[in-house]
């Protein structure tokens, strides 16, 4: 199954605690086992509750994330049909219709995440220069499911928690309340993600 299948097929629509998408199986199973062979950089690691360390003036987080890129597309060939969907006319159209966004300037970005024991994310909305936010769990070695993305309510109590499934994930646009973040959890091993956005910047996928 594509991602292109499983939006059409595999996805559902939620309001609470805002607007946004479940989809269940947008990946094959080449490429989940792609995910997890991608190497990710070993080094210091401070967790401040932001993805990239901004808070410590430093790009220390950085080691626990892979994009996906011109240079290094060609060792990840699934992971690269993944980019070619999003930049196709037909996934823009699927998810410009699903968000109410116009995507046809965009760019698609994609990034494999590997949250380590210690990682959080405070609630945050995301920069208004992502059009699309989407992460697609991978969770083949039983961690736990309250590990996936936490949702808030307006006053930043906790709504709800997508469940860390495997081969799951969640689909929004930045709102005014689209706070999202993930408490402080136990991981065993590792917390493997994919982030999937279409942005204004500028990257080396620009949509077709």
């Amino acid at each position: 199954m594509t991602l292109i299948d499983s939006l059409k097929s595999n996805s559902s629509k939620h309001q609470d605690p805002f607007k946004h998408w479940i989809v269940d199986k947008p990946f094959s199973d080449e490429t989940i086992n792609e995910i997890y062979k991608i190497p990710i950089p070993e080094g210091e690691v401070i967790f401040d509750g932001t993805r990239a360390g901004d808070k410590k003036g430093k790009n220390l987080l950085s080691n626990l994330r892979v994009f996906i890129n011109e240079e290094n597309c060609l060792e990840f060939p699934n992971l690269k049909k993944i980019i070619s969907e999003l930049q196709s006319k037909e996934c823009q159209k699927i998810i410009g219709e699903m968000l109410n966004v116009d995507l046809a300037n965009s760019y698609v970005r994609l990034e494999v995440i590997a949250d380590k024991d210690g990682f959080w994310l405070e609630p945050h909305c995301d920069i208004k220069e992502k059009l699309m936010s989407s992460i697609m769990f991978v969770n083949k070695y039983g961690e736990d499911e309250n590990l996936g993305t936490d949702f808030y309510n307006p006053d930043l109590t906790l709504a709800k928690t997508v469940p860390y499934r495997n081969n799951y994930g969640y689909i929004f646009t930045v709102e005014k309340n689209s706070w999202h973040g993930l408490e402080k959890k136990k991981i065993k091993k590792e917390r493997r993600c994919v982030q999937l956005n279409y942005v204004t910047f500028k990257t080396d996928w620009p949509v077709k």
